[in-house]
């Protein structure tokens, strides 16, 4: 039997830390390298930049990293497998292949791309589908624009079988964010197609470590339990060849590796027990995960589904032009001065704000009665506008200057007037898997891997709900004799991670213990969570739960309006809505609050 497979990651997004490879490669033994640098944002971002330069279109920040650790990979054997190539993965793999010539190593890069699925999109369309949105089903034709990309999303069998051809690095398009995890797994232990279970484990551990430090401590709900936050390792992924896991980290990097910073990711963007890609469904429900020393965590018991016969293909569009401008409101009357600062904007622009496609107005006070400093004093006043005329939008602040001596007292900006800037709108759909065919280039050979549909032998999904499956550990929650609950904030005992799926936002919440969880369970529900949140009272509401991992969740449709690019909000992806959740208040039984206990005793 194989050794497990050490898979190091050293990137969760187009911007995350520089030093990252270097602290992997040096840090300790490692068999991969890889990182995930795609996101729905950051195709938008390189799609601009192609359209500037056609070489571009790619994250350069991986070649700024390569260019550190390349001789150190090849010298110790370690491959390396990225999704860095997004939007042109040849010119990214050129990079590579310039980087070792001058270092003077040999090294074999391969490409592997076909997620360009601007003519499959354009295709079907001409045959009458009307793309519909995966989430609203409204018609692509309903944003009056065509695509600038179209994107598929594509498993990692391409990348085994790169692998498998010899390849050191391995550069994609766009790949699931977990494929780069699956690939790697699928070559070293020489899975099948339908060996399910084990393709599942290798999604779980792919989708733990491709966020990088959010595995090891970061963006975690008790932090404060945590030493050494200041410089927070990245995570390694120890894979066995039953598709079980051991996420780990470096010895002496910052943060930690717990049941809980695991569960936390674990809950990161997902849409419920079913995690789909197209390699394989994953069971989330199914996770056992396993405290068996420090920093280091048993994932096992995972089990899979037949791959899906449709993948998410996604389409980047031009939504229009946008401009803001944040006026500072200080010290009395602030919602007097935020009402008189509108009235003279719209007065100053002709027409008023009817001429613009969207307006939004955000007030966040941070003001307070007899301030003791300048800042417990302000308000920020902030209004943005949307429209397809880039001059018109464009004049916007300029407005908003004009009337900089004759509106409120004490009238100011945080910033000078700026430019109409273009924004894009991501619009998610369906197509059928067996319409994309992954090719692999490597050196003078190009061949293609056959869609997962073709070679895939269907089974039955599972019940894990039956009789010998997987059901919750635990009992619906029952007060106990004189009960009573004191009003806390819900982040007491219950840890969250939140996030966005395209206009979706995805929110994740676990409880601590067996009785929390109990607790939990007996409110869950879509009407608490309309109380708890008003912002989601209008909108659909999928509610699911994870009972092995003391979770439940919920994704709310629509909350971020036309997905993260074209969304004007402060929390534009959602990243706090798990925190501003833990701060409600609600009646907590007395039971669950030990410390409180102790405090009032």
């Amino acid at each position: 039997m194989k050794t497990p497979l050490r898979i190091a990651n050293c990137s969760g997004f187009f911007g995350d830390r520089l030093s990252a490879a270097r602290e992997m490669v040096d840090g300790g033994p490692i068999d991969v390298l890889t990182g995930d640098w795609l996101a729905e944002l950051t195709m938008g971002v390189l799609a601009k930049q192609r359209a500037k330069n056609p070489e571009t279109g790619f994250a350069r920040t991986f070649i700024t990293q390569l260019d550190d650790v390349l001789a150190d990979c090849i010298d110790r054997g370690i491959k390396i497998v990225t999704n860095a190539g997004g939007l042109n993965p040849h010119g990214c793999a050129a990079q590579v292949s310039a980087i070792a010539e001058r270092l003077g190593r040999s090294v074999r890069v391969a490409v592997v791309d076909g997620d360009d699925a601007t003519a499959a999109f354009d295709a079907a369309r001409n045959r009458g589908w009307d793309a519909p949105h995966l989430d609203t089903g409204a018609p692509f034709s309903s944003l009056g624009v065509e695509p600038e990309i179209v994107s598929a999303y594509l498993g990692g069998w391409g990348i085994a079988e790169a692998l498998s051809a010899g390849a050191d690095v391995v550069v994609t398009g766009r790949v699931t964010d977990a494929a780069v995890i699956l690939g790697p797994a699928a070559w070293h232990f020489g899975w099948a197609r339908d060996d399910w279970d084990a393709l599942a484990g290798s999604i779980t551990a792919g989708h733990v470590i491709e966020c990088g430090a959010q595995a090891t401590g970061g963006n975690y709900s008790f932090f404060t339990e945590n030493e050494n936050m200041a410089r927070v390792g990245f995570p390694i992924a120890e894979i066995n060849a039953d598709g079980s896991a051991v996420i780990t980290k470096h010895p002496g990097t910052g943060g930690a590796v717990t049941v809980e910073t695991v569960t936390a990711q674990l809950l990161y963007e997902i849409d419920g027990p079913r995690y789909l890609n197209p390699d394989v469904v994953t069971r989330l429900d199914t996770v056992e995960l396993k405290q068996i020393a420090a920093d280091r965590v048993l994932m096992s018991g995972v089990r899979g589904e037949p791959a899906p016969t449709q993948i998410k293909v996604g389409a980047v569009a031009p939504g229009g032009w946008r401009n803001e401008t944040t006026f500072v409101l200080t010290g009395l009357d602030i919602e007097a001065k935020a009402e008189v600062t509108q009235q003279a904007l719209w007065a100053a622009i002709p027409g008023g704000q009817k001429v613009f496609d969207s307006v939004t107005v955000r007030l966040l006070r941070a003001d307070k009665p007899d301030p003791q400093t300048v800042s417990e004093a302000v308000a920020l006043l902030t209004v943005t506008v949307t429209g397809k005329d880039r001059a018109l939008v464009g004049a916007f602040s300029r407005s908003a200057v004009e009337i900089g001596l004759a509106s409120y007292p004490g009238l100011h900006l945080t910033s000078p007037p700026s430019p109409a800037g273009a924004f894009m709108v991501f619009w998610p759909t369906l197509l059928p898997a067996e319409e994309f065919t992954q090719r692999v280039t490597l050196g003078e050979r190009t061949w293609t891997v056959n869609p997962i549909g073709a070679a895939a032998t269907a089974i039955p999904p599972r019940d894990i709900t039956s009789p010998g499956g997987i059901r919750s550990q635990t009992a619906p929650w029952s007060a106990g004799p004189g009960e009573q609950s004191v009003s806390a904030p819900l982040g007491t005992i219950i840890g969250a991670r939140s996030g966005d799926k395209a206009g979706n936002a995805t929110l994740g919440v676990w409880a601590r213990d067996d009785p929390a969880y109990d607790w939990l369970r007996s409110w869950w529900s879509a009407e608490t969570i309309r109380k708890l949140l008003p912002e989601a009272e209008s909108l659909e509401l999928r509610m699911w739960e994870l009972p092995l991992i003391r979770a439940c969740g919920v994704t709310v449709v629509g909350l971020l309006g036309a997905g993260v690019a074209a969304n004007p909000a402060l929390d534009a992806q959602a990243k706090g809505l798990g925190e501003y959740l833990r701060a409600k208040h609600m009646d907590i039984p007395l039971s669950l609050l030990p410390q409180y206990q102790e405090e009032n005793q």
